[in-house]
This record gives structure tokens, sequence and C-alpha cells, in this order.
């Protein structure tokens, strides 16, 4: 199987569906997927992006036509379509989180590890040269003690201007930055340090209940080390995006998703020479280790295990008020 080529049934045709579309067909190990999305419209677009692109006539002939099952939907449909790929046999491959409702989520691990169907979860960072690096150091000790973390988001607008077509990115049900990009650091942040504890914090929401948080504040202990966590949206000026790892020796930066700065004490330096497209390549790194995880050969993704956790932890930030 380890020269074989995949496919992969995206289920969900938004500008995640179509994002992975596009990096599967450039894939050494996939072939062109098989997809299909409720919307005719999202499904119109995504192949005039990808001609050639097989539409099929339901989220079940694209389980029933894959090798495994990438599931792009808004969160609330995870689950549904997880069971259907369980059911089949097919291996499982979603976006995150899991879903909006903690309890659900739960259950659904529960049933992908009692059925022993291969599972794992899409935090992009999970094979980027950022995150590897700073794991090596950390473990290696190069960056000597831990002494504490940073994790800063802040957007002009929510949801981002690409992400206009996905609405539900807006409401408090589904929606928010903390569920679609704090999640991705806060992944990192217990893969780095360890499981995290919520010691206390401040969401803070429109007068419009149904939208999503503007702000939020928290602070998280992670096996004895302090993780500040800043988020906001508004205001005119550039996004930011950035994950600062404190140590004795040396200090770690993620910016800017796949970025990476260190500094011993002067100026931050960056560890990587420039790439045309770090998310490109970061996409790249992910699809070699789907393609060894789905071949059961050793790779560095996390599972529906390990974004559980993360849900955990975001609902529990989004709760209080």
């Amino acid at each position: 199987m380890a020269n074989a080529k995949h496919m992969a049934g995206v289920i969900g045709l938004g500008i995640m569906g179509r994002r992975m579309i596009t990096n599967l067909v450039q894939h050494a190990r996939f072939t062109k997927p098989c997809a299909w999305d409720p919307d005719p419209r999202a499904c119109a677009d995504a192949v005039a992006e990808t001609p050639g692109l097989i539409i099929m006539d339901g989220a079940d002939a694209v389980i029933a036509a894959a090798d495994l099952v990438y599931i792009a939907t808004p969160p609330l449909w995870h689950r549904d379509y997880a069971e259907r790929a369980m059911a089949a046999g097919k291996p499982v491959y979603s976006e995150k989180p899991l879903g909006v409702d903690v309890a659900d989520s739960r259950a659904l691990v529960a049933a992908l590890e009692e059925t022993d169907t291969p599972n794992v979860v899409n935090f992009i960072q999970a094979a980027s040269r950022a995150v590897t690096l700073t794991e090596e150091r950390i473990v290696s000790g190069a960056l000597g003690d831990i002494t504490g973390a940073d994790i800063i988001v802040h957007f002009a607008r929510w949801p981002r201007e690409w992400q206009a077509d996905a609405d539900w990115l807006r409401f408090r049900d589904q929606g928010g930055y903390s569920r679609e990009v704090l999640s991705h650091f806060l992944y990192v942040t217990q893969r780095l340090l360890g499981p995290a504890t919520l010691l206390s914090t401040k969401p803070v929401y429109p007068a419009d209940r149904d939208l999503c948080e503007t702000h939020i504040s928290a602070t998280l202990d992670c096996n004895g080390v302090p993780v500040s966590v800043l988020g906001s949206s508004g205001g005119a000026g550039p996004d930011r995006v950035e994950m600062t790892i404190w140590g004795s020796r040396r200090s770690h930066r993620l910016h800017d998703w796949f970025l990476l700065q260190s500094s011993d004490g002067g100026e931050w330096q960056q560890e990587f020479e420039e790439v045309e497209d770090p998310r490109a390549e970061a996409f790249d790194f992910q699809l070699d280790n789907v393609a060894a995880w789905f071949e059961g050969r050793a790779n560095i993704l996390p599972s529906a295990r390990d974004a559980l956790m993360v849900q955990e932890l975001v609902e529990a930030m989004l709760a209080s008020e």
C-alpha cells in the first residue's frame, strides 16, 4: 500500500472542503476525490475550481465510493456524517470541532473507539515545521524551563472576508473565532505542554445574543505552566494570530499560523527560510501524515479524542459570562 494512491471522499464544499480538494489533487498519494454538498452552488463552485471533480448524488454515495471520508461541513453535522462513515467501515478524517454539543461529541468519540474506526482531525498545524521544531526543542531541553505561554488573536472582521459564504461562523451556536481559530492553538498548547486546566475565563458577547463572542480572555494551567489566552474582533488593522512559548534559555513565537521565530533574549529571528506558500507547504506535510495514517504507519495527527479535549476546553471558555 505504500505506493498506492487513495481516494478521499469530501463531504462539504465550503471554503475548507474546496481548499482540501485543491491540495489533494496536487498530492502524490491521493487521486482526485469524489465530493458532495447539499448546496448546488457549492458543488458548482468546487467543479469550477477543480474541473473533472466527481460530484456524487449524496453523502452516502461519497462514503461508499471513497477510501476515507473527509468531513468539512459546519460542526452541527459532523457527528451524523462520521457515524455514517463508521457504519460503512470507512476511516474518518474530520474538521474540528467534532460538534457543538460536548455530550454528543463524547458519544461520537466513544463510538469511534468501540468500533476501532481509524480517525484523525484536521488541526492544520499538527504536521507544520513550526510546531514540530518547537516540540523537539522542548523535549530536548533546548528551550530550558518553560515559564509560560501566550496566545493572542485579533480579527478586524469576523468572519473574515474570505469566509463570507460561511454565515454560520458569526453565530453563537456553532461559530466564533474561539472554536474556529483559538482551538488550533489550544491543540498545540496541550500537545506541547500537556492537558490544560481552565483557571479563569471571560467571554464578551454583543447585545444580539445570537451572535458569537467579540472578546475573550482566559488563563490556563498546563502541568504548572501558566497560559494566557486573549482574543478580540473589530477595529481597523491587520489580523493577528500568534502563540509564544517562553523558555528560560530560548523562546519560540509561532505567528501567521505556520511561521516561527525564536529569541535567546535579543530580537526575534526567523527560524526558516521563507517559502512561497507556507499554507500549501503545511497542507502537503499534513497530507503526508494522512496517507501514513490511512496506511497504518506512524504519523503525528491528532485523534478525535484529542479534538474532544480541545472542544471541552473551548466550550468551557465560552460558557462563563
